[in-house]
């Protein structure tokens, strides 16, 4: 299993230096991984890094609580594309899945998607914030949104697992026959635990940790 080609090698800590930056390029392309992860601050940066080695460029948006309005979200995504990201991650409104408002997580997903039609869009989800219930519904409504991927998690709920073989499982079997993929993302740190997220239904792997995982 060539696990590289399901990473997204992740840098995403608020302390993060230009060394540890550079560190993360670099790993990305001597192991030939997916993709970077990185704050909207760094993707002209990483871009001019990693792109000519094959190698994707990814940003998160609204992160990492989901909280900002739509047309926050929407701008971020304009800017991270003119910058040259390759894709996006965009932090479901957790709150308004919990009180039910699917029309605004509907819209909010949808406009930010309109604003990447030729980019993938990957809608983090919080599973740790959620029932298996509110999971099967917030991916229903990523399909109807027009989403290209679901993901797992932000990592940076406190005291939060992150990726659950369980959660993915249920989120492939819900998107995937209508040809949406899934990211495991959030406490993979060992090629144990992304195989497992692999064979539960994973097509990417969110890590910090791409590196231990390919070594093992």
């Amino acid at each position: 299993m060539e696990l590289n080609k399901y990473i997204e090698h992740t840098l995403l800590k608020q302390d993060a230096k230009k060394e540890d930056f550079e560190k993360l390029y670099q790993e990305a392309i001597e192991n030939k991984f997916f993709g970077v992860c990185i704050n909207p601050a760094y993707v002209k940066d990483a871009a001019e890094h990693v792109q000519r080695y094959g190698v994707k460029v990814v940003t998160v948006i609204g992160f990492p609580l989901g909280a900002n309005t739509t047309g926050v979200k929407v701008f971020e995504t304009k800017k991270a594309l003119s910058d040259g990201a390759d894709e996006i991650d965009m932090v479901i409104n957790v709150s308004k899945l919990k009180d039910k408002d699917y029309d605004y997580v509907i819209n909010d997903i949808k406009s930010v998607k309109q604003a990447c039609p030729n980019n993938k869009l990957k809608v983090i989800l919080e599973t740790d914030l959620l029932t298996k219930d509110e999971i099967g519904t917030a991916c229903e409504l990523c399909i109807k949104a027009g989403a290209d991927l679901v993901k797992t998690s932000t990592g940076f709920v406190k005291g939060g697992v992150g990726a659950k073989a369980e959660d993915v499982k249920l989120m492939a079997e819900t998107v995937k026959p209508h040809g949406l993929m899934v990211k495991a993302s959030g406490g993979i740190r060992d090629r144990e635990a992304a195989i497992e997220m692999i064979n539960a239904g994973a097509d990417r792997l969110g890590t910090s940790s791409g590196v231990k995982i390919v070594s093992d």
